[in-house]
């Protein structure tokens, strides 16, 4: 059985790909920082019959995020498909002109620094078997300026590059990485709409069989002037 790691795990869109993951056979484990909040999915997922359990870690912890993927790693052997969402941090989103280095620097830990550590944790065991998944969700800002997004966008931007450069490193290896902006407010699931946390799971898990496109917004064709609110 293949396990699926979810990273920044959340009652909707975390949620929704563990289930889509979860119903082809996957064995899920749900990373992040409320305990309580991880029970409820994990026990979600089990009355759906989806073999699930959690780790807690602070993304902004390397300790934390280090120890969370190994004792994933001890309990279901290796992790096959990790997906990488968190929507950590301690400022909001503020406008490029009232950016300041300490909330510029928050959201850069956050997304970029924690998704390097999170990677180093996976990426030995894939590059060994020569297969493996590098999943990342992130907004739309990460390609494109959105001046109201100003310390969001320069994280996500480098979250982007990061990746980009995974993308070119390992799509030669047997290791597919990719990545979905997202230009759209998510809401309830259940709606089939574009922007219900089933559906996009649901990109996402064909994105994962197919691996032919790395990168893409969603939907497709979305800009900042026709982001779906």
């Amino acid at each position: 059985m293949k396990t699926l790691a979810i990273v920044g795990a959340g009652k909707g869109l975390g949620l929704s790909i563990a289930k889509s993951f979860g119903k082809r056979g996957f064995q899920v484990a749900l990373v992040a920082r409320n305990a309580a909040k991880l029970q409820d999915m994990v026990d979600e997922l089990k009355a759906d019959g989806i073999e699930a359990s959690y780790f807690v870690a602070d993304i902004f912890n390397k300790e934390q995020i280090e120890q969370a993927m190994t004792n994933m790693k001890e309990k279901y052997g290796q992790i096959d498909v990790l997906e990488f969402s968190p929507t950590a941090g301690n400022y909001p989103p503020t406008s490029v002109l009232e950016l300041t280095a300490e909330n510029a620097r928050d959201a850069f830990e956050a997304n970029v620094v924690s998704a390097i550590h999170v990677v180093n944790a996976v990426l030995p065991d894939m590059l060994a078997r020569k297969e493996g998944a590098l999943l990342f969700t992130s907004g739309l800002s990460a390609m494109y300026p959105v001046s109201m997004m100003g310390n969001i966008g320069i994280a996500l931007a480098g979250l982007r590059n990061y990746v980009a450069n995974l993308h070119t490193s390992l799509s030669a290896q047997g290791i597919f990485v990719g990545h979905r902006s997202l230009g759209l407010l998510i809401k309830e699931s259940g709606t089939g709409a574009i922007n219900d946390p089933d559906v996009i799971a649901e990109m996402w898990y064909q994105a994962y069989v197919e691996k032919n496109v790395w990168e893409e917004e969603y939907p497709k064709g979305v800009t900042p002037e026709t982001i779906l609110f």
